[in-house]
């Protein structure tokens, strides 16, 4: 295990979410750029760097906490990046070197961008100040697949975030979310 590659993963992780939590509520644009889009650009060429020496950073390489803290780093990359991280993640998760949980969000967010329907409804767009589930494969078995990766059924989730929601700004229309 590589024990610094670990601890920088867990290092920028908790940078991104200090960064995303220390927005006020009915933030706007201008702090969204000031506060978080250089965290997520500096985490995100590093990351960069780290997948094209490793390739994807899963249990083995770095530990399960950390590898999930890649995860989060990627969630918060570009479109372009999630691409190339996603069938490296596939292939770590089906060698159980990585979370099929952290899988079935970056795939939906993967599906998100590509404009498709997401499989596991872990994708939400904050629309007009009103949270939508973004558009979901086969509706009715849903809650099935999420509950074989372990997360609550949708309606129990929308209702967690809806209770956590922050105010929304008219500038932030179709601005994504997720559920976890």
């Amino acid at each position: 295990m590589n024990d610094a590659l670990s601890a920088e993963l867990l290092e920028r992780a908790g940078r991104d979410q200090a960064a995303r939590e220390s927005l006020q509520p009915g933030h706007d644009m201008q702090q969204w750029e000031q506060i978080v889009e250089p965290v997520d650009r500096a985490s995100t060429a590093r990351l960069r760097e780290i997948v094209a020496e490793h390739g994807w950073p899963g249990h083995q390489l770095v530990g399960e906490a950390a590898a999930h803290a890649a995860w989060l780093l990627a969630q918060h990359a570009p479109p372009d990046f999630q691409e190339q991280c996603l069938p490296l993640l596939e292939d770590a998760a089906a060698r159980g070197d990585a979370s099929p949980r952290d899988l079935a969000y970056l795939m939906d967010r993967v599906l998100m961008h590509r404009g498709q329907p997401q499989i596991y409804g872990t994708q939400y767009l904050v629309r007009d100040g009103i949270l939508t589930l973004w558009t979901v494969q086969d509706p009715a078995g849903l809650d099935e697949r999420r509950a074989a990766l372990g997360l609550e059924p949708e309606a129990h989730n929308r209702a967690r975030l809806l209770a956590a929601q922050r105010p929304a700004n008219d500038d932030k229309d179709d601005r994504p979310a997720e559920d976890g």
